[in-house]
This record gives C-alpha cells, structure tokens and sequence, in this order.
C-alpha cells in the first residue's frame, strides 16, 4: 500500500527468500536512502528511516549570527555643547588655557605633547587638547618705483590649546619656569583663563549658511 511519500512494505522471512539479514538490512538502507520517509513492519517490530536535515548531514553547521546580540541602532550625533567653566577658588585656579602657536606645525605639536605630557606627570587634570583654526597672513610688497603692491609671502599660524583645570596656586609659579625653560625658538605661549569666546573660537564661522538661516 503507498500513500503520499510513506511506504509500507511486507518483508518476507527468510525462510521465504533464503537471504539472510545483512543482505535485508543493506535493503531497508537504499530504500531510506530514496523516499523522504518509509515504515517497514516485519514480524510486529518497525523501524521509522526519516531523514533528520535537509540537504547536507552538516546543514546548519558553523552559524553564529544568531548567536550574537543585535546591534543598536546607531544615533545621530548631538551637536556640540560648551561645558560649563569650573570657577576659581582659594587655593586653586579655573580652567586655564594654555595657547601655543607658531609658523612651524611641527614645532608646535611637539612643544603642545611635551605639556601634556608634563601635565600628565605631575597629575594636573587636562579637560581638553585641541586645534584652533589655522590663520593665514598675506604679506605685500610696495617696489621702489611704483604704486602696485605685490603679493611676497603667505604666513600660515598653527594653533594648539592645551585646556587644564584645578592647578595649585602654590605650584604655578614652578610649572611655568618649567614649561618656558623647554620653550622653543619660533613659538609663542601665553596662558589665559577660558572664556564663552574661546568656546566659539574653534569653529569656523559659516556666513552664508547663517544667511539663508536667516532668510528662513
């Protein structure tokens, strides 16, 4: 009898065929093997040849996707906010800004982590270290005989402020002398307490977008 994709056999004995048991069970195995699943009852005892995956025996194998939690969707950034500026006390000062420029990049880098890098030393605590917009100068040229100034040299000043705050009124005096003994030739410094002006220094002004802000 055969219904669907089940099939039930009667197996003969093997008195019937003479064929032993190895020779029925090789049988049994290529009829599995063939049909998605077959019942085969012999003598009251049946055995139940279903296959367990789909294509491959190693289906499946190796996925950890979902094992793995999902990941957040991302957030757009929030615009940048000032912090607000730590007052003065008795013993200690506000948030200093540490300003360090010059016409050579490289030296001002270098002099700008040598701060840090004291600051860290001696444990003062660094709130920020950034890049003020670089600024250029045009320098003209007036000739001896002549009216018409022409362009001679483009000065680009590179920027760096190294942000500290709570400095000990005590040990200013001390890091001072330190920092302008190892000062480089070509840099300036200058150290000044931080202000809401400072804050908007850092961004480049923007007008015609703040024009059509306007318009709207």
């Amino acid at each position: 009898m055969r219904c669907g994709v089940i099939q039930i056999c009667r197996i003969p004995t093997v008195a019937d065929t003479g064929y032993d048991l190895l020779a029925m069970g090789r049988l049994f195995k290529g009829l599995c093997l063939g049909t998605k699943a077959v019942l085969y009852v012999a003598g009251g005892f049946s055995w139940n040849c279903e296959k367990q995956y789909r294509s491959m025996p190693t289906h499946g194998i190796g996925r950890y996707k979902y094992l793995l939690p999902k990941d957040a969707p991302k957030k757009k950034k929030d615009k940048h906010q000032m912090k607000q500026i730590k007052a003065a006390t008795n013993t200690e000062y506000g948030v200093l800004n540490i300003l360090v420029s010059g016409y050579d990049m490289t030296q001002v880098e270098l002099f700008s982590k040598y701060i840090h890098k004291l600051c860290n030393r001696f444990r003062i605590c660094i709130e920020e270290n950034y890049a003020l917009p670089t600024k250029s100068t045009e320098v003209m040229v007036m000739p001896e005989q002549g009216t018409k100034m022409y362009l001679d040299a483009v000065l680009r000043t590179h920027e760096r402020i190294v942000q500290i705050s709570r400095l000990n009124a005590t040990f200013c005096p001390i890091f001072m002398e330190i920092i302008l003994k190892n000062q480089p030739e070509g840099v300036q410094l200058s150290i000044k307490e931080h202000t809401e002006a400072d804050y908007h220094a850092r961004f480049k002004a923007r007008p015609e977008l703040e024009g059509l802000l306007a318009q709207m």
